[in-house]
C-alpha cells in the first residue's frame, strides 16, 4: 500500500474516532439530563413486545434489569465516563487532524489507556464489542505511529497545516 493511501486510511479512522467521541459526549450529556425513572420507562418500553413474545429473552431481561436497578450514582459516573472519555478523544483527533506534534504521542499514550480499561473491562463482561473496539483502536494506534514517523522525517510535508505544536 502507498504512504498516500495509507495517509487516507489514517485521516479515515481518525474521523471515525471523532465520530465515536461525538456519540460518547452526547450520551454522556444525555445521561446527565434523563432521569433514572425516564430510563427504566423507556428501556420497559423498548423491550416490551421482544418479553412478551418470549418471557425468557435474556437480552431482553438482562436490559430491562439493569435499568430498574439503575442508581444515581452509576448513572452519574457513566456520564462522567462518556462526556470525559469523548472530550479527551476530540481533543486528540483535533491535534491529529492539524498536524501538530503532541497529538501523536498523546493519542498513543491515551488509546494504550483506553485499551488496558477496556481489556480490564472484558475480562467481567466477555463482551464481543470490547473486542472490535480493542481491535480497532490497535488499528488506529499503528496508523498513528506509521505518522508520527513520517511526521518526524519530513518535517515539512504536505500533508496538512503547520506540524508543530
Amino acid at each position: 500500500m502507498n504512504e498516500r493511501r495509507i495517509h487516507q486510511v489514517f485521516e479515515i479512522s481518525v474521523l471515525l474516532k471523532g465520530a465515536h467521541a461525538l456519540i460518547e459526549c452526547l450520551g454522556g450529556i444525555a445521561l446527565y439530563l434523563v432521569s433514572t425513572a425516564t430510563i427504566a420507562d423507556w428501556v420497559g418500553r423498548l423491550t416490551q413486545d421482544e418479553l412478551i413474545e418470549d418471557p425468557r429473552d435474556f437480552v431482553a431481561n438482562r436490559l430491562l434489569e439493569m435499568a430498574q436497578h439503575l442508581s444515581l450514582g452509576t448513572k452519574s459516573f457513566y456520564a462522567a465516563y462518556l462526556l470525559g472519555h469523548g472530550l479527551v478523544k476530540i481533543l486528540l483527533v483535533v491535534g491529529l487532524l492539524r498536524n501538530r506534534l503532541w497529538a501523536y504521542p498523546a493519542s498513543l499514550a491515551a488509546l494504550a489507556g483506553f485499551i488496558a480499561y477496556q481489556l480490564y473491562r472484558y475480562s467481567y463482561s466477555h463482551s464481543l464489542g470490547l473486542i472490535v473496539l480493542t481491535v480497532f483502536d490497535l488499528f488506529v494506534m499503528a496508523l498513528i505511529w506509521h505518522e508520527w514517523r513520517l511526521v518526524r522525517r519530513h518535517p515539512a510535508a504536505p500533508a496538512g497545516p503547520r506540524r508543530g505544536g
